[in-house]
């Protein structure tokens, strides 16, 4: 039986894979998966704990996280166009370097 420890144990595992890929972080795009996976990292923390308990607080947490989240993507990728087509690249370190 599958039971909320395994859930948490999966939730870990999504969220260091994120967090190992916020830290490498060469791509921008690539910045905005890693993001999202450690998010829904934490949905499946907050859904699978607030099943445990038998409380709706965890589904309802998640549920605003995914609103934020989805905000967040629409809102970055319109920013990611706009670099892209200033720049030309999406790469972190060519953005960075200052041209005067």
């Amino acid at each position: 039986m599958i039971g909320v420890s395994h859930y948490l144990i999966l939730s870990g595992i999504l969220f260091s894979i994120g967090f190992i890929g916020v830290l490498r972080r060469k791509n921008l795009l690539m910045l905005f998966f890693a993001t999202e996976v450690m998010l829904n990292a934490v949905n499946i923390a907050f859904t699978a704990i607030g099943k445990y308990y038998n409380d709706l607080g965890g589904q309802m947490f998640a549920f605003f996280v995914i609103a934020v989240a989805a905000s967040e993507v629409a809102v970055g990728l319109g920013l990611l166009i706009v670099l892209f087509k200033k720049h030309g690249s999406l790469d972190l370190d060519t953005i960075a370097e200052m041209k005067g």
